[in-house]
């Protein structure tokens, strides 16, 4: 992963850390997305508002559209949450629309499409238990070694 981000950097692109500690709350997550990735003004401060603001970063958070990666340290802490499964299908929404040149419409978008990506690191890795609390309806979980991967379920989503 570090690899991965070192590339992103290196292309122009920006990591964004998040500590879960400052994710504990709704009103924690909304308030540590908004400052790190400067949400604007008009920022609604509900879980809709955050997929829309992911969706339509401002270049100086993308390095002008060369992608972004969110790491959330401490990942543990969030899946004793109640909104942890939404956290994840919200920012796996975000990145979907994002990483999209259309709108919801199929219309094209007066924007490049962005890279973004989301991880969430944990002390302690336990796949089965992290997919568990992943595993909801809108999203594909895969595991891997090391890994649980989500995804928007596209019978669900397009």
């Amino acid at each position: 992963m570090r690899q991965q981000l070192s590339k992103l950097t290196a292309s122009g692109g920006f990591v964004h850390h998040f500590d879960a500690r400052e994710l504990l709350t709704e009103h924690g997550v909304f308030r540590s997305f908004a400052e790190a990735l400067r949400f604007p003004r008009y920022f609604g401060w509900n879980w809709d508002a955050l997929v829309d603001c992911l969706d339509d970063l401002c270049g100086e958070v993308t390095g002008e559209g060369a992608g972004i990666a969110g790491v959330v340290h401490d990942a543990d802490l969030l899946l004793r949450t109640e909104h942890f499964p939404l956290l994840v299908s919200v920012l796996c929404q975000g990145a979907d629309r994002a990483n999209s040149a259309v709108d919801l419409d199929g219309d094209p978008l007066d924007r490049p499409a962005v890279a973004e990506h989301f991880v969430l690191e944990f002390r302690d890795f336990d796949r089965e238990k992290i997919a568990a609390c992943v595993e909801q309806p809108d999203l594909i979980v895969t595991m891997g070694n090391g890994f649980v991967g989500a995804a928007l379920n596209p019978e669900e989503w397009h």
